[in-house]
Order: structure tokens, then sequence, then C-alpha cells
């Protein structure tokens, strides 16, 4: 996200109206804490995903999205905070993202490119599960939800017990870091037929099969 000054250094060549406007927008940037929240996780998200979390710092995040860094602290007490919220952002984007498959193989595909987009993210994230109880705890509740919301939407979950489909969710979201990771090339195996065991531990968890 782009900081527009709104002293002197606002780039003259900018037609009148042009940067009126782009006055007005960041105004309304600052004046709106939801919309300094959700630029700040954004940032977030793209500095975990690219530095990680140990080489990540909240003024990095704070310029990234356009602020001064004492407003990174008005929206999150600290990086770990932050973190945790990424990760909810994280979580709702792939759920999002999934609505839109219609078979195992497309929500194979989904969630592989999904995880792939986020590899330093997702490594940051297993590490601070191993190392950070209250990252731990908030993966915990997030697949608590997940669990819910597939037996909600999933008929196919109905006679599965809780802990079944938590051993399915859970092979389905290593075989998505194993692919994009690409683990399975590591083996000698090709990304296609990685994909292809994700889509059946999708189907496991009740997705249809592409005929």
């Amino acid at each position: 996200m782009i900081y527009l000054s709104l002293k002197d250094d606002v780039k003259q060549d900018i037609p009148y109206p042009a940067q009126e406007i782009a006055i007005s927008n960041a105004q309304k940037k600052r004046r709106d804490p939801s919309a300094t929240r959700a630029a700040l996780i954004e940032a977030a998200q793209a500095e975990f995903n690219e530095a990680g979390y140990e080489h990540t710092h909240s003024n990095r995040i704070a310029q990234r999205a356009g602020y001064a860094p004492q407003t990174f602290y008005r929206h999150f007490k600290d990086k770990d905070a932050v973190f945790l919220a990424v990760y909810e952002a994280w979580v709702v984007s792939e759920g999002d993202a999934l609505k839109a498959a219609r078979t195992a193989e497309e929500a194979a595909a989904i969630i592989a490119a999904h995880h792939k987009a986020s590899l330093g993210f997702r490594r940051s994230l297993r590490l601070l599960s191993v190392t950070q109880p209250d990252v731990r705890a908030a993966r915990a509740a997030s697949r608590r939800k997940q669990i819910q919301f597939l037996k909600e939407t999933l008929p196919a979950l109905e006679r599965r017990t809780d802990a079944e489909i938590a051993a399915a969710l859970l092979t389905v979201e290593r075989l998505a870091d194993a692919c994009a990771e690409g683990e399975f090339q590591d083996l000698g195996f090709s990304s296609t037929e990685g994909q292809d065991h994700l889509a059946r531990a999708l189907a496991d968890l009740g997705f249809a099969r592409q005929p």
C-alpha cells in the first residue's frame, strides 16, 4: 500500500482532481480504524511471508502499510498479536476460496495454490505452533471451528466422529504443505501425483470426486 503525504511532498504533476481524490482517500484511511487494522494485517502477512516471523519487525509492517510506527501499537500489542490476526485472516481467505470448489480435485488445486503462495507464513506458523502456546491454542481453536463447519456443510460426515474428521483434516493440512514445499518431487514423484493424493484426502472429508 502506498502512503500519500498530505504535506508539500505530494507530487505536483498529479492532475488536481486526482490529487484531491488521493488526499481524500488518505484522510478516510486514517479516520477509519477498521481500514487501518486491515492494512496492517495485509502488510504483516506480506512481511511474514517474505521474511519469516523472526526477521519481521513492527516498524516494517507499519511502513509497508503506509503508517508511522506508533500506529501499529494502537491496533496490536506486539508482533505475536498481529501474527494471530494474520492467521485468522489466512484461514478465512482459504475458506472463501474453497466456496468455488465443486469437486475434491478443484478443492485440492485451490488449497495447494493457497499454501504455495504462503510458504514463508506457513513455515512460521508450523514453528510457532511448537514454540508459542498462544499460537498453538489459536490453531487448535481454528481447527475445532473447521471440524464443526465441515460437519454442518458436508452430509457425508454425519456418521463420522470428531476424532475421525480431525484425522482427515490434519492429513489434508500436511499433504497441502507437502505439495506446496515440493516434497513429493524430492521423493521422485510429480506435483500432479501429490495433488491427486491431496484430492483423495479431501474426498475422505466428504468432497465429491471428479467423474
